[in-house]
């Protein structure tokens, strides 16, 4: 099977849509089309539905299989979909076999969260996942420094639609060397933490990078894409220097207001109400006026 227009979809914009509640709580469907439409008529071409920006932890197993199922409806072909999937391995298996039943090209793995994580686990239990749906992209989703680039060459030796890499660990010199440990042509590297670190990481050879911040403003994230494609870093930068407070907003305290501050800039807008779910909670009301400055201050 030809996995490469799979590889090649990654290197973009991959874009993490919010999952908007209603005011009693539920998701609010209506509300998630319409941001979906808002994100590919902005020019995002790969989305990841059930990713830590639309609230994956906080969602129940029927709500996961709602969004991935009405983001292929609503995408209809217009852009990949990248269906994030985790908890524990029948979970994660179940979840990924639904998103090909559903229509997905790829699932994108959560990094584990049990406690004790060894690296011959790591390989075990994404092995479990990525076999189970051999017909699909698989793309792991990296947050430990411990990881070494050679555990993922040989997690893609057995499974070989292990495509790319989701890398979310805030150092690019080690990702540097993880890329290279790895096999930098083997795989693609999408930068996982966003737009503050997406140059550097592009220097270190990734060619696609995550965003949240796309749901607010995706002419914004394009403009950086583009940039960054182009090879052209002080047009890259510029546009670092302007999201730079928005993002170091959602990255204070370890991340604690991620979404929060995305919602927040989506309800300045009318996009979306702010609500979010524990142990998320929205932002006070002397930081809403901030972000509401920063998000008016962009071509959105």
């Amino acid at each position: 099977m030809d996995l490469s227009p799979l590889k090649a979809a990654l290197a973009d914009v991959v874009a993490i849509p919010v999952t908007p509640f209603a005011e009693d709580g539920s998701i609010d469907t209506a509300v998630y089309r319409a941001l979906l439409r808002r994100l590919l008529d902005g020019g995002v071409r790969i989305v990841t539905p059930n990713g830590n920006t639309g609230e994956f932890y906080a969602l129940t197993p029927d709500e996961r299989r709602t969004v991935t199922e009405l983001t292929i409806e609503e995408v209809a072909g217009r852009a990949t979909v990248l269906v994030g999937v985790g908890h524990d391995v029948p979970t994660a298996v179940a979840a990924a076999e639904h998103a090909r039943d559903a229509g997905a090209e790829m699932v994108m793995v959560h990094q584990p969260v049990h406690p004790y994580v060894s690296q011959d686990g790591w390989i075990d239990y994404h092995r479990a996942i990525a076999e189970a749906v051999p017909g699909l992209g698989v793309v792991p989703y990296i947050r430990n420094p411990l990881l070494t680039g050679d555990r993922l060459a040989e997690l893609a030796d057995h499974c070989p639609n292990v495509i790319g890499a989701k890398y979310s660990v805030p150092d690019a010199a080690r990702f540097g060397a993880f890329a290279r440990d790895a096999g930098l042509e083997r795989f693609t590297w999408v930068a996982g933490l966003a737009e503050l670190y997406a140059p550097s990481y592009f220097a270190g050879g990734a060619t696609g990078f995550t965003s949240g911040l796309v749901n607010v403003a995706p002419g914004v994230s394009m403009a950086m894409l583009e940039a960054l494609r182009a090879g052209d870093y002080p047009a890259a930068m510029k546009v670092w220097e302007q999201i730079r407070r928005f993002e170091e907003l959602r990255a204070d305290r370890q991340s604690a207001n991620n979404v929060t501050v995305v919602k927040e800039g989506l309800a300045s807008l009318g996009l979306c109400r702010r609500d979010v779910r524990a142990p998320s909670r929205v932002l006070p009301e002397a930081q809403r006026a901030e972000v509401a400055e920063q998000v008016a201050g962009w071509s959105i």
